[in-house]
């Protein structure tokens, strides 16, 4: 997808396929429901989650693949293991079937959970 030009990121669910404004629907749900104190943006034509005025986490919906940005360098580095057997990029963790949801949980949990470096 290319960035998208929305306000806010009911209207960015709005205008995605079906297929994808599923799994992306559930996603916001997750980072709504953990990130407790932080705020959602759009920024970059992605939802992005703040904290002080940083981002965090964010997510988008790509051609191939759903985009999970996961900002934090300690949480990637806490979670790697877990993160070993994913299709990963710098910060981004590329979901091109169904999301193991769990782990997507247990990301947003340690994030809430304290502050740390974001990757730059």
């Amino acid at each position: 997808m290319v960035q998208s030009k929305a306000t806010d990121v009911a209207a960015y669910l709005a205008e995605l396929p079906v297929d994808r404004r599923e799994t992306l629907t559930r996603l916001r749900e997750l980072c709504l429901a953990e990130l407790t104190g932080f705020s959602e943006v759009m920024s970059y034509g992605m939802p992005v989650y703040e904290r002080d005025g940083v981002g965090e986490i964010a997510f988008a919906g790509q051609k191939q693949y759903i985009s999970f940005y996961l900002l934090r360098s300690d949480i990637r580095a806490a979670f790697a293991d877990r993160l070993s057997e994913q299709d990963m990029g710098k910060g981004c963790l590329r979901l091109r079937k169904e999301p193991d949801y769990d782990l997507v949980r247990d990301l947003l949990r340690a994030t809430a959970s304290g502050e740390g470096p974001t990757i730059s």
